[in-house]
């Protein structure tokens, strides 16, 4: 069976209840999570070898979140222990034309101070046919992106298929260099590419011509060319994914993506996602669905690309940052069954 590795933080997530704001809020709910944690848990569900690895704290916030994804058979071997705190991030969900917020509480987490030769990668890979990460994650500390480039390396020798997402975070990149000085050493070891409809810009440079991501709809066509350009920047890559957001309000995008493998772009169906009870982990939730779709349904890219959006789609519904769905649940909406009907 295939064993994927993915590599990155995860936090401690505390989030008002029901919609409430920081300023009016007198409890948190907390769980965990994170971008590479999220993608773990999403390829676990789907029933395959799964692995994170990280760096923790030895302490009993860093021994619950290792519970936590053990919870999920997600394999947590390899995890180093380190360091002073986990990370911490506090999310308000917004609600009509109110957006949600994030504040990012993780400097001088345990990941943050990660050095260069802490992981020993050469273990990590043995018998892995698949590595993820994300660009959160060269975003957090100079040392964690020299980590990442490690990783990479590793997996490029071994001939493991390596995927990023972009995942462009602006208020991470503070440690004095900039996401378009890092990333591009990062992502020309990638064979899969994954992106929003504005990471390719904000990291690249790289946009699609007419697209206004707040009127609801984006235009899948528009975005051939956002693939063409990152292939000649990135030759390795066999395929590039964006993700379609259009915005009509926090409660209500239309959500889709395109695959371009450097011949023809792939458009997946558009869902409208009307009554969202909790986005963040969205764009994870489709990586992992993505990742799934390309191991089991191989040359299909078509099919991979549906499952995607699909299990995405239904990530919208839970609460949490973890995509709790399984395979036939993915596939019964992927068939058009998106009624809601309760199962008996």
């Amino acid at each position: 069976m295939a064993k994927i590795v993915s590599f990155g933080e995860i936090m401690l997530r505390l989030s008002t209840p029901e919609h409430q704001r920081f300023t009016q809020t007198n409890s948190f709910v907390a769980s965990f999570g994170g971008g590479e944690a999220n993608v773990a848990v999403s390829l676990a569900n789907f029933g395959l070898d799964a692995e994170f690895v990280t760096r923790l704290p030895q302490n009993d916030l860093g021994q619950a979140a290792v519970m936590d994804l053990r919870k999920y058979n997600v394999g947590t071997k390899n995890i180093v222990w380190g360091g002073d705190r986990i990370g911490i991030y506090f999310l308000e969900t917004g609600a009509v034309a109110r957006p949600s917020k994030v504040l990012y509480d993780r400097a001088h987490s345990a990941i943050a101070e990660i050095e260069p030769g802490m992981i020993n990668w050469e273990k990590v890979f043995d018998d892995t046919t698949w590595f993820h990460w994300t660009g959160i994650t060269p975003a957090i500390s100079e040392g964690a992106a020299k980590v990442c480039l490690e990783a990479i390396q590793v997996a490029n020798k071994k001939g493991i298929t390596v995927s990023c997402d972009l995942n462009y975070r602006k208020n991470l990149w503070k440690y004095g260099k900039k996401a378009s000085e890092i990333m591009p050493e990062l992502v020309k070891g990638c064979d899969v590419i994954l992106g929003n409809e504005e990471d390719a810009e904000k990291v690249f440079g790289i946009k699609p011509e007419g697209v206004d991501v707040s009127k609801g709809h984006v235009e899948g066509a528009a975005y051939e060319s956002v693939g063409r350009q990152l292939m000649q920047k990135f030759p390795r890559a066999k395929k590039v994914i964006i993700t379609l957001r259009g915005s009509v309000s926090a409660d209500h995008n239309s959500w889709s993506g395109v695959l371009w493998d450097g011949n023809k772009l792939y458009e997946a169906p558009t869902y409208q996602i009307t009554h969202i009870v909790d986005r963040v982990g969205g764009g994870d939730s489709f990586m992992g669905g993505l990742i799934y779709g390309l191991i089991t349904y191989k040359n299909d890219d078509q099919k991979a690309l549906n499952f995607a959006v699909a299990a995405s789609c239904l990530k919208h519904t839970i609460h949490g940052d973890y995509n709790q769905v399984t395979v036939s649940e993915v596939e019964q909406l992927m068939k058009g069954d998106g009624s809601g009907r309760v199962v008996r």
